[in-house]
């Protein structure tokens, strides 16, 4: 199985959403964005905070996930095309209708899936509550 995202900021959120997805598949492989993927995201100014070998070590050593990839292009479609996996999964916040790599997942009879959010986690108003207790910005 695989899910995909940035983990710029990992918080409890991200590891719940990781184990349920792991507990999806026999497997989980994890793609995380690359430095200059996320900042195309526009997730916010500075992001990400952390670095791309930074955040896929940490993402690797959680005992849910069983491979990391970075990947550099906007989507992880054409590493979807290339895992081939039984299961894609994504957060509650995402339409499985229209999921980069869904079609391919359907194609060979995958399922696609959404795993619902954690409330009051978000790397984006972690990053906000920083920010406004006085944080500094990365340089």
């Amino acid at each position: 199985m695989f899910t995909n995202g940035c983990f710029d900021l990992l918080h409890a959120g991200h590891v719940e959403y990781l184990d349920r997805a792991r507990r999806m598949g026999d497997a989980l492989v994890v793609g995380v964005n690359t430095d200059a993927s996320a900042r195309r995201l526009g997730k916010g100014r500075g992001r990400p905070f952390v670095g791309e070998e930074a955040r896929a070590a940490v993402v690797a050593a959680l005992e849910s996930v069983d491979c990391v990839t970075l990947f550099d292009e906007d989507t992880p479609e054409s590493l979807i095309a290339a895992l081939q996996p039984d299961v894609l999964v994504k957060g509650g916040d995402y339409d499985a209708k229209a999921m980069a790599g869904g079609p391919i997942v359907e194609r060979r009879g995958g399922v696609v899936a959404t795993v619902p959010l954690v409330p009051g986690h978000s790397s984006t108003a972690l990053a906000d509550r920083i920010r406004q207790a006085g944080g500094t910005e990365p340089a």
